[in-house]
């Protein structure tokens, strides 16, 4: 058998990839991996193109036997993982063979690590993607979460020789406090002008109730000019929508298309992997940005992949 045997799905592990775009219009949010910038690297440490389908885990990690030989890489959050019993290394490429069993346990920070196999998984794609939409159970393992026995078949047994050792500097020690850059968002002026300044000088702290559809923050209310109610309009990953109450939420992978609470501000594309990796009580503050500045850590961080796909390459040029 070519694949892998599910035995534990730790607390939150669906199948996702780079997302599902074009169909908003229609309701479909493009759900997607919470943390596209720990994804692209899993792929990229198996030879994999970087918005392969990988397997997103929360908070636990997950128990899997490997039912053939390939090539496996995590990222993310460190999940302590380990082969038969050993530690093995995040943010490299790890050989394993059939009936090794992979282990993972309480993230030590962080909330999402992300496993990706060489050759990627055979999940059919729905409307052009094999991400999970749990909401409209779409997409990745029958629409689902992955539970207990699940089998999740590989296109292809790959073995090491073809991937070629692959090694990035590991990016998973997360910290409890972040600052995260914003753009100002369509309806900024719908508030206060303390309510502006408030926003970006005062401490937000994640809440429990986040989940992959919003990152709900606690913290003091952000005073608008007349309240907060809009025309319901569209919905970017990154959005931050003010309450009724007052408080923000970031929406992410799993957002509504439309929303009908006022958006202050939007997160910067680079900063959303912060977001992905926070964890109930993890404090943060927001900073303004210029646009200029946004596009400018986007093109920076392309560039990154590109590089480290052209070192990967040539790597495997000189064997």
């Amino acid at each position: 058998m070519t694949g892998i045997t599910v035995i534990n799905a730790g607390s939150l592990s669906t199948v996702q990839d780079g997302g599902r775009y074009g169909y908003m219009s229609l309701g479909f949010s493009p759900s997607g991996a919470m943390d596209t910038y720990s994804m692209k690297l899993a792929n990229l440490l198996v030879s994999n193109s970087l918005n392969e389908a990988v397997i997103e885990m929360t908070l636990l990690g997950m128990t899997l036997r490997f039912e053939c030989n390939t090539v496996i890489a995590l990222t993310g959050a460190d999940m302590s993982p380990e082969i038969n019993g050993k530690p093995i290394e995040t943010y490299t490429s790890v050989e394993v063979n059939a009936g090794d069993l992979l282990t993972m346990k309480l993230a030590k920070s962080g909330l999402r690590s992300y496993l990706a196999v060489a050759g990627g998984f055979d999940i059919p794609e729905v409307m052009g993607s094999a991400s999970t939409n749990l909401k409209c159970s779409l997409g990745g393992f029958e629409g689902r979460k992955l539970r207990a026995g699940d089998f999740i078949p590989l296109r292809h047994s790959i073995p090491l020789s073809l991937v070629g050792e692959r090694r990035v500097d590991s990016e998973n020690d997360y910290p409890s406090e972040y600052e995260v850059r914003v753009l100002l968002g369509p309806q900024a002026s719908l508030f206060t002008e303390k309510g502006i300044e408030d926003f970006f000088s005062k401490e937000y702290t994640v809440s429990d109730k986040s989940d992959r559809m919003g990152v709900r923050l606690e913290g003091d209310p952000v005073e608008s000019l007349d309240g907060v109610d809009i025309i319901s309009d569209g919905m970017a990953t990154g959005s931050v929508q003010i309450t009724s109450a007052g408080t923000p939420i970031i929406m992410m992978s799993d957002r509504q298309t439309t929303g009908g609470y006022a958006k202050i501000a939007t997160v910067i594309t680079a900063d959303l992997k912060l977001i992905a990796q926070a964890r109930a009580g993890d404090k943060l503050r927001f900073v303004a940005v210029s646009e200029k500045k946004a596009v400018s850590l986007l093109k920076r961080e392309n560039r990154k992949f590109k590089l480290l796909q052209y070192r990967f390459l040539c790597a495997a040029w000189r064997y």
